[in-house]
């Protein structure tokens, strides 16, 4: 089995078995041991912004009222973990215990385990934030079964929506020898470059999705289609679905309303020697992308 991706490695038990049974939950609720995972505007609470690691606190119920949502995570060592959501204040809370930072900065110096958690967390909350009202018939929904669903207020609806997730293509495109297709957009860092990707579309499969994506993005046609790996990715809510794959044709015509910065083909030597800076540089460590591309780059 491959080794697991950034995100992808929970040292934790989700106790999904435990998320219906209310009166367990609000024992730990009650339970001074219990851990708090707050959130604050998608950012996550960590005491030491430089050398990040998880940072929780002991339940307090001031705080269970500061939220409008509570998330049971699961148990570490038998310690229930719960995320709240402090977006509401206006200045970011609890500046005793550290700051709240972005986890698309704070990613890659992350313990593994401890990001999937805090992964898990914002994920979370994002979902909750965008489903306050039932899709069905537009009335107000409530949190059940310790934040795992939620469920619309109107009795002659009663529509139960779950915690969704996009999937997304990630590819890496390879001519058969020593070169691969990078592409660019304009939200990327300085420099920046990543190998493509794009959301599945209904009624298709993966592969299809990959093969598509690509001609519609570069024009270019493929073959040898090969699953790699999957990463959650809570930027917002994708689970990226990773892929390597042969062009049989070379000559890129790019799609620039999806790659504004455009694309083109780079040599493996060219990668291996990347400056690193605002000329060009490689995607994040924490990315499958960056896993892909020093895969093919060392193969």
């Amino acid at each position: 089995m491959k080794s697991q991706n950034f995100y992808d490695r929970p040292g934790f038990d989700r106790a999904g078995h435990l998320r219906r049974e209310q009166g367990w939950l609000l024992e730990r609720i009650a339970d001074k041991k219990s851990q708090l995972v707050p959130i604050w505007r998608s950012r996550n609470l960590v005491a030491d912004a430089q050398q990040p690691t998880l940072t929780t606190i002991s339940m307090d119920t001031s705080l269970l009222e500061r939220s409008p949502v509570l998330v049971f995570l699961g148990l570490i060592n038998e310690v229930a973990h719960f995320a709240i959501d402090l977006s509401a204040e206006s200045e970011p809370p609890l500046k005793e215990f550290g700051s709240f930072e972005d986890l698309r900065r704070i990613g890659p110096l992350l313990p593994r385990d401890e990001g999937s958690l805090m992964a898990f967390a914002r994920a979370h909350m994002t979902w909750h934030k965008r489903h306050l009202f039932c899709g069905v018939c537009g009335s107000a929904t409530e949190s059940r079964e310790g934040g795992h669903v939620r469920v619309c207020k109107n009795e002659n609806c009663n529509s139960h929506c779950f915690p969704r997730i996009d999937p997304a293509v990630i590819m890496l495109i390879h001519d058969g020898k020593d070169r691969v297709v990078l592409g660019r957009k304009k939200t990327m860092q300085p420099g920046q470059h990543s190998i493509l990707a794009g959301f599945v579309e209904p009624g298709e499969s993966l592969e299809n999705a990959v093969a598509r994506e690509i001609f519609e993005e570069v024009g270019l046609e493929i073959t040898d289609i090969e699953y790699h790996s999957s990463q959650p990715w809570p930027f917002p809510a994708n689970i990226m679905l990773g892929f390597t794959a042969r062009a049989t044709t070379f000559d890129l015509t790019v799609d620039y309303n999806e790659l504004e910065g455009g694309a083109q083909w780079f040599s493996r030597d060219f990668l291996k020697n990347s400056p690193e800076n605002d000329t060009f540089r490689l995607p994040r460590r924490d990315s499958i992308s960056r896993r892909l591309m020093n895969e093919w780059i060392d193969s």
